[in-house]
């Protein structure tokens, strides 16, 4: 099992980092780059084999297209350095994953773009992936985006994690944010492309059946991964995700995270960690079970 690292964000804002809307983690790495060396080093402490760099939000939807212009090419190279340096400081062998963020915004499946996005996941593929040893395109909300981020990122020569978000709440069938089948949406990957599929940003409580669907449908040379969020449930239409700084689940405790660990464990995944929300103290208790599997 590959355990991976937490949400960065919060982490940040629990730290006392600079932190805040509009852009999100993104704001310590513009005026205190040293938290996110400090976050990317608690979450090794806690034992995570991968750590995701600092990127998700240094697109125009959080920084604003101006700055993005001026600065988000410096900022994606700084963030992949300060992941560099922080794996540097240890002798066990530390993965570094480049966070692909949503470039139009997360849980945003009616405003994305393909034409519009493609430059901006160009900038990412120029600027960041030379720093990581793996490529993590996070929070997928519909067909159209899989199938861009694929076309950016397919020829690149290393390991490639692609992963989904899913609507909070169903009844039966597992969808994206977009309201499309989980099971349509992974019969339009190219497994040929892909090393692991992977589930994110979600409930936890809804990612097994999400897990169990695509056990059935991804090749068995293919990683199974998940890695929920703490935020308070997001209903089916709501899409105002990024415009504030979401309420967490106080209850989701390390000890209650680790109730859904285990059930993902039985599942047979073989990448788990934490989305927003979920921090070093819940890694931690992820890597006592990684020592007894």
């Amino acid at each position: 099992m590959i355990v991976l690292d937490g949400g960065i964000g919060r982490h940040l804002e629990k730290m006392g980092a600079p932190f805040g809307q509009p852009e999100w983690s993104a704001l310590s790495l513009i005026q205190e780059p040293d938290f996110v060396l400090r976050a990317h080093k608690d979450f090794i402490d806690s034992g995570a084999d991968v750590i995701t760099t600092n990127s998700y939000a240094i697109v125009p939807f959080h920084i604003g297209k101006d700055r993005f212009e001026k600065e988000g090419k410096d900022l994606l190279i700084r963030a992949g350095n300060i992941a560099k340096e922080a794996v540097k400081l240890y002798k066990k062998e530390i993965k570094i994953a480049a966070s692909i963020p949503p470039v139009l915004g997360s849980y945003k499946p009616d405003v994305f773009n393909s034409e519009k996005a493609i430059p901006i996941l160009e900038i990412f593929k120029n600027n960041l992936i030379q720093y990581c040893d793996l490529i993590l395109a996070e929070t997928l909300s519909s067909i159209d985006e899989i199938k861009t981020i694929q076309r950016v990122f397919g020829d690149c020569k290393m390991p490639f994690w692609i992963s989904l978000t899913i609507e909070d709440e169903y009844y039966n069938i597992p969808k994206l944010r977009s309201g499309e089948e989980i099971v349509t949406a992974l019969r339009k990957i190219d497994f040929n492309k892909i090393s692991s599929v992977l589930f994110n940003c979600s409930q936890p409580e809804v990612m097994a059946k999400a897990i169990k669907v695509a056990k059935n449908l991804v090749p068995e040379n293919t990683s199974l991964g998940v890695y929920a969020n703490a935020f308070q449930p997001i209903k089916i239409g709501q899409r105002d995700a990024n415009s504030q700084i979401r309420n967490t689940r106080q209850e989701l405790t390390p000890e209650k995270y680790f109730d859904f660990v285990k059930e993902w464990n039985e599942l047979e995944v073989d990448i788990i960690g934490g989305c927003c929300g979920i921090g070093p103290e819940h890694i931690k208790k992820i890597c006592e079970l990684k020592k007894n599997r």
